[in-house]
């Protein structure tokens, strides 16, 4: 604890990290409120009483993203969700459009913007389709007030939709630029922990009324050992040693790699991130949606077995099916992003080798037996990890609401942000330790990171 207290008094005596910590709540604090502002011509209580808060399908997870705001029917009632929507489809045409790709590797700092703009032009663009849908749900819901014209509601709602997604996005951008962390992650993140408060009560009280409160504290005890692993996964790399032969010339070796000198390349456990888990969530949850929509009769679809198999994320099938197409999603987007030739490549560039291994095609095959043999664990702990919820929702009885933070996309994207977070104030107070403003020198820096090229988080 005394500890802590040291470090807490460090990171507010460097007044450019304060300032910065200060700024993040702040807009954190905006976007919270933004998401309780309802918009006009909608009927509050009546779409409280017609939504499930606990739905376990497209609507609910897009419920969770955003805190709420999806069933509150707020002006950032799509919330960022386009943006990231637009930044997948831009990533994705990276690697199948030769102009994207030019654009996000040999253009340098010109093409990220050019990249920017295009994202963000797709961002209105998804933004405008998604309000549309959003409002035809809204007035499917009967939570529309009959007094206004419908002309008026769709054009106002429409622009304000927009609107509030752009703003979103303008204050994830300047979380980015002068606050701490990735803003983007940030407001994501703030989403989901919104929701957990009221999950974390409600499952007090439920135990509490049936004088379970030793099961309720087993549950937190294994909530908190299944963040600990995943903490451990999503760290977890691969160093395979990489040696320079030559020496830089004008540069010393406490900068650059001397000859001889050694570095590692690091292939993460988890390079994929939470990426594979949106897929296959995305393509799980989007037919029984169509059906939903596309069906006049609910009543036959709510009785089709197949139809309630697919839509219930507690069912067997569902788990099966779920979890294989994570594992594969997986291996498909590291194979992606992992790019065995640009490792080949920097060595060259660099005159450095893998110790063992012939330059060129042996090592570009041996970084790429590397990559596909650590993928695999890495594919059955995300398909783990996607499944759990279930698990603790239906062996162990844990709430729908209280077991989405048992993994997931929630638990994988509160660790990520987490951890990028405090890896960046971390980078401040070690900055900074040399000027002794580290007074107790608790925080140590984190080992090299190695060379960083294709592989992410």
């Amino acid at each position: 604890m005394k500890s802590l207290i040291t470090t807490l008094k460090n990171i507010f005596s460097i007044k450019e990290l304060k300032d910065r910590i200060l700024y993040t709540l702040l807009l954190l604090l905006i976007f919270r409120i933004g998401t309780e502002i309802v918009l006009p011509g909608v009927r509050a209580d009546v779409l409280k009483s017609a939504t499930n808060a606990n739905a376990n399908d497209l609507l609910g997870l897009l419920n969770i993203f955003t805190g709420g705001a999806f069933n509150n029917a707020s002006i950032l009632a799509l919330g960022i969700m386009p943006y990231i929507t637009a930044s997948i489809v831009v990533q994705l045409l990276g690697f199948a459009v030769p102009y994207f790709q030019r654009l996000q590797s040999k253009e340098g700092e010109s093409g990220r913007k050019k990249l920017n703009q295009i994202t963000r032009l797709l961002t209105v663009a998804i933004t405008l389709v998604q309000g549309g849908a959003y409002l035809t749900y809204v007035n499917s819901l009967g939570a529309v007030d009959t007094k206004i014209p419908t002309g008026i509601f769709w054009l106002c709602n429409s622009i304000i939709l927009s609107t509030g997604t752009v703003f979103s996005m303008w204050l994830g951008e300047r979380i980015t630029d002068k606050g701490i962390g990735n803003g983007i992650s940030l407001l994501i993140q703030m989403g989901i922990i919104a929701r957990l408060p009221q999950a974390f009560a409600f499952e007090f009280s439920s135990q509490a009324s049936n004088n379970n409160l030793l099961i309720f504290i087993l549950e937190l005890a294994l909530l908190f050992a299944v963040i600990m692993l995943t903490i451990l996964v999503v760290q977890g790399v691969r160093k395979i040693p990489v040696t320079f032969a030559n020496r830089m010339v004008g540069r010393t070796s406490k900068y650059m790699p001397g000859e001889g000198a050694r570095d590692y390349i690091p292939l993460k456990l988890n390079a994929a991130g939470v990426m594979p888990i949106i897929f296959a969530q995305a393509l799980m949850f989007l037919p029984a949606t169509v059906a939903q929509f596309a069906t006049k009769d609910q009543s036959a679809l709510a009785s089709s077995s197949i139809f309630s198999a697919l839509n219930d994320f507690m069912s067997i099938p569902y788990n099966i099916i779920y979890f294989v197409m994570v594992v594969l999603f997986t291996y498909i987007y590291t194979a992606l992003i992992v790019n065995s030739q640009q490792y080949t490549d920097y060595l060259k560039r660099q005159n450095a080798f893998i110790p063992g291994i012939k330059p060129g095609s042996h090592t570009n095959e041996f970084i790429d037996s590397i990559t596909s043999r650590i993928t695999l664990p890495g594919a059955i702990f995300l398909g783990i990890i996607a499944i759990f919820p279930a698990i603790a929702g239906r062996v162990l009885g844990i709430n729908h609401s209280f077991a989405v933070f048992f993994g997931g996309t929630s638990l994988l994207i509160l660790v990520g942000v987490a951890l990028d977070t405090l890896q960046m104030i971390e980078s401040y107070l070690l900055m900074r330790k040399y000027d002794g403003l580290v007074e107790s020198g608790k925080i140590q820096g984190r080992s090299s990171s190695g060379i960083n090229i294709g592989a992410g988080y």
